[in-house]
């Protein structure tokens, strides 16, 4: 698993927990370590015994845990750089959606080795899309599901999620558009601030 991964994970904990949790968290993944390193690769089973150890930590299930995670990496001030990258999807967020197809893709852009799961869109009718999620990293749809309401509530639209489960090979989340403009959203400009 590529370290910007677990680095993702753990500023999610140390940001929104705490360092002490991120502390137990790292000693109940039985890990030697207290932070990880954005450009190294681990074993996919370390990032497992993370987010176990975080779940039982927390007393909470995993996929609310991955649907935290994806809010985090949209909405979180030490994050802005992603959520900036992110918007540059489209001016809407039906056309952010549009863009989830190529979205691994650019993210091999700015790191070559970095394997996001493969991402799909498919339109149902007039506002109802379905995202399929196809990678080596079970949960992953439940990250997907917190980033695009964050970023639905970003473009301020308002937006009907649900992790529909497994459906050949991989995660399917139901997208239902339920107004394109329910809000404003926050500012986004294409040009980042220089002050």
């Amino acid at each position: 698993m590529h370290g910007l991964i677990n680095r993702a994970i753990e500023r999610f904990v140390r940001d929104t927990y705490g360092r002490d949790v991120w502390g137990a968290v790292m000693r109940g993944a039985g890990l030697e370590f207290t932070e990880f390193e954005s450009m190294l690769s681990y074993e996919p089973d370390v990032t497992h015994h993370v987010l176990d150890a975080l779940a039982a930590i927390l007393d909470r299930p995993l996929p609310d845990i991955l649907e935290d995670i994806g809010t985090y990496l949209v909405s979180h001030p030490k994050v802005e750089a992603l959520r900036r990258l992110l918007r540059f999807g489209g001016p809407t967020f039906a056309e952010f959606l549009h863009s989830l197809d190529d979205l691994p893709a650019r993210a091999r852009l700015a790191v070559p080795d970095l394997d996001l799961p493969e991402l799909e869109l498919r339109e149902h009718g007039a506002d109802f899309y379905s995202v399929s999620c196809r990678g080596d990293a079970p949960g992953f749809g439940h990250v997907i599901v917190g980033l695009l309401r964050a970023l639905a509530d970003d473009y301020g639209a308002l937006a009907l999620l649900q992790h529909m489960g497994m459906r050949g090979g991989c995660e399917i989340i139901e997208v239902r558009l339920l107004s394109a403009e329910h809000a404003s959203g926050r500012a986004f400009e294409l040009a980042a601030g220089t002050g």
